[in-house]
């Protein structure tokens, strides 16, 4: 597993730079995939927030993005709060994927496809514009890569229907599927 460390606010020095590799590429292990994985330490500066040191772990594996955060008073204990949520994720897209594998009618995977960013400008405008390909899959599909990022909510185009549709949490925690007519 190729994984890329980089710092915000602050530099990584070499100690943390191979632990985290060493973390990271261990907790992988979990899928046998040889996926990239960015590893992104930031120090906070603002004495009132009790974490002062985030680290983020995003990785696309499988036609899947697992995102963990960690957050602590060192960038140490931040990045091993990050790895075990990490490890978590991937646990559960394992066992999940090994349970879709095996219902009969949802026996094919679909392509893997890589999402990209852009930045835009701060304010009342757009501040980022996400631009990935839409590939087809089941709401089940869906409310699992929803939960791998770690968003409200996900757009994605249904498999049946064909159609673009918004899957979200509601207020009182269950999901809900917007549906165009």
């Amino acid at each position: 597993m190729e994984v890329r460390v980089h710092g915000k606010n602050m530099q990584v020095d070499e100690r943390a730079r191979s632990l985290a590799i060493r973390k990271v590429s261990h907790a992988a292990r979990i899928l046998d995939d040889s996926a990239t994985a960015d590893v992104e330490f930031v120090e906070r500066h603002n004495p009132r927030i009790a974490g002062r040191y985030l680290v983020e772990i995003t990785s696309r594996t499988r036609g899947h993005t697992v995102r963990a955060e960690g957050v602590g008073a060192d960038h140490r204990s931040a990045l091993d709060i990050a790895v075990d949520k990490y490890e978590r994720q991937l646990r559960r897209l394992k066992e999940r994927m090994i349970q879709r594998s095996r219902k009969a009618s949802n026996k094919q995977l679909n392509a893997v496809r890589a999402a990209t960013d852009e930045h835009g400008d701060a304010g009342r405008e757009i501040v980022r514009t996400k631009r990935f390909a839409m590939r087809p899959m089941t709401p089940e599909e869906a409310v699992l890569e929803m939960e791998m990022l770690g968003h409200d909510f996900f757009f994605f185009l249904d498999a049946e229907s064909g159609k673009h549709c918004v899957l979200y949490y509601r207020r009182d925690g269950s999901l809900g599927l917007i549906e165009p007519e």
